[in-house]
């Protein structure tokens, strides 16, 4: 194996880890800390795939700006110091019946696939392309304005939650 290799799956597993405790963990306040780690290691793979304005855009965006609002949000809002609710409720058999057979289609969909074989060439210059392509009115600049104004929006719901306690 070579160290490519060896960090790939070591940044897989951190953000696998990391993404179950998410959802596992009882307190609002943790989850939050392992969605952050969860952040960390997508960029870890992003840099493996040589993309390192992604890196960076998933370093400052996700796990700077969303990471500190979810743990100021969760914070203000005394979310980390609510009662303990129940581990399972009565449905969770139904929720893993779901999972497995999403699991399952997931499978039977990445079998099917014709997967390429052969790697194209990645361009030297990915931020000056990335650049030409949010700027094109046919590129991404609509849904990066709407996500800006979706952050706009929840830091406002979030200060309005405080505002009235």
């Amino acid at each position: 194996m070579t160290l490519q290799q060896v960090l790939f799956i070591a940044f897989g597993v951190v953000t696998l880890v990391a993404a179950v405790a998410v959802v596992s963990v009882r307190r609002l306040l943790d989850a939050a800390r392992w969605l952050l780690l969860a952040f960390f290691g997508v960029a870890g793979l992003y840099v493996l795939l040589k993309a390192p304005f992604f890196a960076a855009v998933q370093l400052f965006v996700c796990t700077g700006i969303i990471g500190v609002l979810i743990t100021l949000a969760i914070t203000l809002t005394h979310g980390a110091k609510r009662q303990r609710s129940a581990r399972a409720n009565e449905q969770w058999w139904l929720a893993v019946v779901l999972t497995t057979l999403l699991l399952a289609v997931l499978i039977w969909l990445a079998w099917q696939y014709p997967w390429a074989t052969a790697a194209e060439p990645v361009p030297e210059n990915t931020a000056g392309l990335l650049g030409l392509a949010l700027v094109d009115p046919q590129g991404f600049t609509f849904s990066f304005g709407l996500a800006s104004v979706l952050l706009l929006v929840a830091l406002i719901g979030a200060t309005a939650i405080v505002g009235k306690r």
